[in-house]
Parts: C-alpha cells; structure tokens; sequence
C-alpha cells in the first residue's frame, strides 16, 4: 500500500483530508490493528511516513504517576 492509497482511505473514512503525517501514522496504525493491513504493508507504510518526517508521539511515564 502506498501513501496515497492510504491517503484515500483516509480521505473516505474520516471525509477530510489529513491535516499532517502524523495523522496518516495513527491512521496506518489503526487500519493495521483492525486488520486492513499486513504487518508488511504496515511497516512499509510506516516507513514511508516516517522518511516524510511524521514522528510517533513522545510519552512521559513521569507524568502518569
């Protein structure tokens, strides 16, 4: 799967363009844990977004205690 076709997807879904990468990231990462991608399409889109510049969130365990 490529970013566009993820992009579309997207697009269908949620009926709004995605605002940034990091929004197709946890979009990808939801679409993998529902089983709408393998775990190759997954990584390889994953990449992709990455290289673009989208991050995963950065959490502080400190906070949560």
């Amino acid at each position: 799967m490529l970013i566009q076709d993820l992009r579309n997807t997207f697009i269908a879904v949620k009926k709004y363009e995605p605002m940034d990468t990091n929004e197709l990231l946890d979009f990808a990462r939801q679409q993998y844990l529902f089983g709408h991608l393998t775990i190759l399409q997954y990584r390889n889109v994953i990449k992709l977004l990455e290289n673009e510049g989208a991050r995963k969130p950065q959490y502080v365990l400190e906070d949560l205690y």
